[in-house]
């Protein structure tokens, strides 16, 4: 089983990424969430999950280890494969998964192509005690996270940066140091804009 991979952007596209490592090329899966984190970069880690089937062999990477952790998750639900769970992640980053899913509310994640009523009643019936327990929650969705991010992105929206543009710098630059203060992060934001 793989943990990581660290090399060259070779190709990116929404659906999958070519990481160059020692020569080889890996042809990597990634979700939409994983794809914006990648669009300015060069260099990646990615964490991977490996599916052996039959018919191939497939790597599904992931920016954080918390979206690979969900999607694991995601996969031990009855009716819910490994690009079924791509597909959850396209639609949800891993924040807006858990809230949906801690919160009951079956309509996020009916909206999910593909996913109907009885999919996410059974999504939410089967992790709802689950996601408690894993560190995906204490590691990533504790409230002072949730403050530091807030905290920054306001300020640099009331700087005159665009949202959208503003959350990618932040949530990369949050998963690259989560001990950062909100100084720290509005300062390096800058930096990157």
């Amino acid at each position: 089983m793989y943990e990581y991979i660290i090399g060259k952007i070779s190709q990116l596209n929404p659906a999958y990424t070519v990481i160059e490592c020692g020569g080889i090329g890996y042809h990597v899966l990634i979700s939409l969430n994983t794809y914006s984190m990648l669009e300015a970069n060069n260099d990646a880690k990615l964490y991977i999950h490996q599916v052996v089937r039959e018919d191939a062999h497939l790597l599904f990477g992931f920016f954080e280890k918390s979206e690979r952790e969900m999607f694991r998750l995601l996969n031990t639900v009855s009716g819910v494969g490994a690009n079924t769970a791509r597909m959850i992640l396209s639609s949800l980053n891993p924040q807006e998964l858990q809230m949906a899913i801690t919160g009951s509310n079956v309509n996020a994640l009916k909206n999910v192509k593909g996913i109907g009523l009885k999919t996410a009643q059974r999504i939410i019936v089967d992790l709802k005690d689950k996601i408690s327990k894993t560190s995906v929650s204490d590691e990533l969705f504790s409230g002072t996270y949730n403050t530091i991010k807030d905290e920054s992105l306001s300020a640099l929206i009331m700087l005159g940066f665009p949202k959208n543009i503003s959350e990618k710098i932040v949530d990369k630059i949050l998963a690259e140091n989560n001990k950062i203060s909100v100084e720290g992060l509005i300062k390096e934001a800058l930096k990157s804009m």
